[in-house]
């Protein structure tokens, strides 16, 4: 009897082992994966856009807005990037602005202009709905590395591409969501779908990316990301359009008083 048990003991001992190596093999190959993605999207410097914003209800019912964005790398650190809406009239010149931080929350600001007053965004309100749509406003923040911990999970298909799939999970007590999971294009590390599970970890989201080009030999931009809101049947589409890099952009130009200004 004794014998059986010691071996029992011993056979626990090699499982859990076992499970320690695996679990650290996958949380390595994930954050060696999530490192090559950014490596490949760096050095881009600054870009504008301009974009389209469909809502769409459970109902059907759409609504649609024109916005521009700019977009600025930060040395040693994440984005800046400011976004002002341009129709309809009763959001017109409203324009939000995110500085995004490897460590720590990202600062994010609001310019309402019906109240000429920029509002900033607190950590605790980082998980609710930008503007009324899909996307929170932590998801308008470039997705930093170090924002994550990371296992790699697999492999499969995503929208006909080889993937990588990693989970990742938020460092930030504030973040609406216990995990993700990514789809990363095999052949150049390009996020091709995201799933964003909510704090109970059920699928709340879907966010599937399309219309991919290529710009300066090196940096993919999707042209048309929509989200999926599984939990309300609601959807945000957005579709991309005049993207032009290497603007003159300086950190003067993401300024609170430049915020109020943009047009």
């Amino acid at each position: 009897m004794k014998i059986k048990t010691r071996m029992i003991r011993k056979l626990s001992m090699l499982s859990a082992g076992l499970f320690m190596v695996l679990t650290s093999s996958a949380q390595n190959k994930g954050l060696e994966i999530a490192n090559k993605a950014e490596v490949a999207d760096n050095g881009w410097k600054s870009y504008s856009n301009t974009l389209t914003m469909t809502l769409t209800n459970r109902n059907g019912q759409q609504t649609t807005r024109q916005m521009h964005g700019y977009f600025m790398e930060v040395k040693g650190d994440g984005d800046k990037s400011m976004t002002i809406f341009d129709t309809p009239a009763d959001v017109k010149g409203t324009a939000s602005m995110t500085y995004t931080h490897k460590v720590g929350d990202d600062d994010q600001w609001l310019y309402l202009p019906s109240i000429k007053r920029v509002k900033r965004i607190s950590s605790s309100n980082k998980s609710g709905p930008f503007m009324g749509s899909e996307f929170a406003f932590e998801d308008l923040s470039s997705q930093e590395v170090e924002k994550f911990t990371y296992k790699y999970v697999g492999e499969g298909k995503a929208n006909g591409f080889d993937s990588y799939m990693v989970e990742r999970y938020p460092v930030s007590k504030s973040s609406g969501y216990k995990r993700n999971v990514v789809w990363f294009n095999k052949a150049n590390y390009r996020p091709e779908k995201i799933e964003f599970y909510d704090r109970k970890n059920s699928l709340l989201k879907t966010l599937t990316f399309s219309g991919y080009k290529q710009y300066l030999s090196k940096f993919w931009r999707a042209h048309k990301m929509e989200m999926v809101n599984h939990q309300n049947g609601k959807e945000t589409l957005l579709q991309f359009s005049k993207m032009e890099f290497g603007i003159a952009l300086t950190d003067d130009d993401f300024s609170q008083n430049a915020l109020k200004r943009a047009r």
